[in-house]
Parts: C-alpha cells; structure tokens; sequence
C-alpha cells in the first residue's frame, strides 16, 4: 500500500513540476476546458498540449473525455489533497522548529536588555 501512494504522490509532484502543467491545471480550477483551449496560451500544438494532459491524467489531476474530435478535460483535485496532506506534515515539522527557534531568540533578546539596564 505504501508503494501504490508513493508512486501516486511520485506521479503528482512531477506532474505539478511543469509550469505548463500547473497553469493548466489552474485553468481547469475555473471549469471543464478542451486540450485545445488548454494549448492556446502557450502557443503549442494539440499534440503537445496532448501530452502535458496525459501526465496530469496519469497523475490522477485531469479526466479527459473524448467526444469525436473534441476532448473535454476536467480537474479531479483529489489526487491534489494528498498532496497538500503530504506537505501539511512538514508544514508543521518547520512551524515547530520555527516556534523553538523564535523562543531561543526572545529568551536571548530578554537577557541582552536585562543585561544593558
């Protein structure tokens, strides 16, 4: 089971390591979109902007469906929360070691102005 969500979380963090892939991404935040509309303001071919959507489908970000020539796109963003909940924990580890660091340093503070007076 870890091996499953490692790799799942290996696919969305390279996924969200293009920029073209994270602004699509955020286009697709705004509502369902063709591959089309996701290439246009990146200048790129349908076969390129093609295959940034196949990592982030691969990833588990986007749904792509195919209805003849069009393929219509849509944000899954639950593959986004375990993302965030990845993240979250070292949030926490840094705002810890940050509360440790800003109490050392008031306590240090404190005992310069006791000293000057």
């Amino acid at each position: 089971m870890v091996e499953l969500q490692s790799a799942r979380l290996d696919a969305v963090f390279h996924a969200l390591s293009d920029p073209t892939r994270r602004a699509m991404l955020h286009r697709l935040a705004k509502g369902e979109s063709t591959v089309g509309d996701l290439a246009a303001p990146f200048e790129m071919s349908f076969a390129g902007a093609s295959k940034h959507v196949k990592v982030l489908e691969k990833a588990g970000l986007v749904r792509r469906a195919i209805e003849g020539r069009t393929h219509r796109c849509r944000l899954e963003a639950a593959r986004l929360q375990e993302a965030q909940q990845w993240i979250s924990y070292y949030e926490r580890f840094w705002n810890e070691r940050l509360d440790v660091l800003e109490g050392l340093l008031k306590a240090e503070d404190d005992k310069k102005r006791k000293r000057s007076k």
